[in-house]
């Protein structure tokens, strides 16, 4: 087998929940080449499209909190009870607005869909959600009891007080990264059991496959990327992503908008310049 490329869905693979054909085309081609190519995403399963898995050869979602090859669930983490109501009571008390999110379904409480509609597609946030938005609000269940859910990840899109601070009261069993979306400012960000990143997802995957640590490719442009691409053999950031992703990347290719992924596939030596030219 060749290499193994973990992609970062939003702002890598596809821009504002778009993806170019010809990133489709890419992923292909490098799979008929002999590579592995996974789908390495901060989002659970449940807000990615069936038909955006089926592309790739696996699926690291939930920030690496959940792992699934072939139809197999290699990892599943998700909030112990106690620590899950701990953080929603902190997160009411702070006025904040969030999704809760495990690999089948995303929660909401009674009365937050409006506001995150409102959140999502308003004119000061909408424009850098665009398509994203209907992908988001269309999965969320209303629960009259969030805290009695099963989920992996919590995202805060608006709170009284910067998630920081929020993050901090949660520790040590809970940490925090920045928003990918940078219009959110410290109002939002994602919410993670501690020791759960996407590195830990791609070493899952490692063991299984029995892949060497050189033969992994990590590609992304945010906050939760940074594990991934410093543990990869070779991590590739996204031009105009996070300043300390991009010093620490061997390479830095352009976004979706200009078919990054190709010229990242084309550099590394996983495709030819067929993809480039359809």
């Amino acid at each position: 087998m060749g290499k193994t490329v973990f992609l970062d869905f939003d702002g890598t693979y596809a821009h504002n929940g778009v993806v170019p054909p010809a990133h489709v085309r890419a992923v292909g081609e490098a799979q008929r080449n002999g590579h592995r190519v996974l789908l390495c995403t901060g989002r659970p399963k449940a807000l990615v499209a069936a038909d955006d898995i089926a592309v790739f050869d696996g699926l690291v979602a939930a920030a690496g909190g959940y792992v699934e090859v072939k139809g197999e669930v290699l990892a599943d983490r998700r909030f112990p009870a106690g620590v899950a109501a701990r953080a929603i009571a902190l997160l009411d008390a702070n006025d904040a607005a969030y999704i809760l999110e495990g690999p089948d379904a995303v929660y909401v409480a009674p009365g937050m869909k409006q506001r995150l509609v409102l959140l999502l597609t308003g004119d000061e946030h909408g424009p850098s959600f665009g398509e994203a938005a209907d992908g988001i609000l269309a999965p969320l269940q209303v629960s009259d009891d969030p805290a009695s859910e099963s989920f992996a990840k919590i995202t805060c899109f608006d709170s009284a007080v910067p998630t920081s601070w929020i993050g901090a009261q949660l520790a040590p069993e809970v940490c925090v990264v920045p928003s990918s979306i940078g219009s959110l400012g410290e109002r939002g960000g994602e919410f993670f059991l501690s020791g759960v990143n996407k590195s830990v997802g791609i070493a899952v995957v490692e063991q299984h496959f029995a892949i060497d640590r050189a033969d992994i490719i990590a590609i992304g442009d945010s906050h939760n990327d940074l594990e991934m691409v410093a543990y990869a053999g070779t991590g590739v950031a996204i031009e105009g992503g996070v300043p300390e992703l991009l010093a620490s990347a061997d390479m830095i290719v352009p976004p979706p908008q200009r078919n990054g992924l190709v010229e990242a596939f084309e550099r590394l030596g996983l495709i030819g310049t067929s993809v480039r030219a359809a």
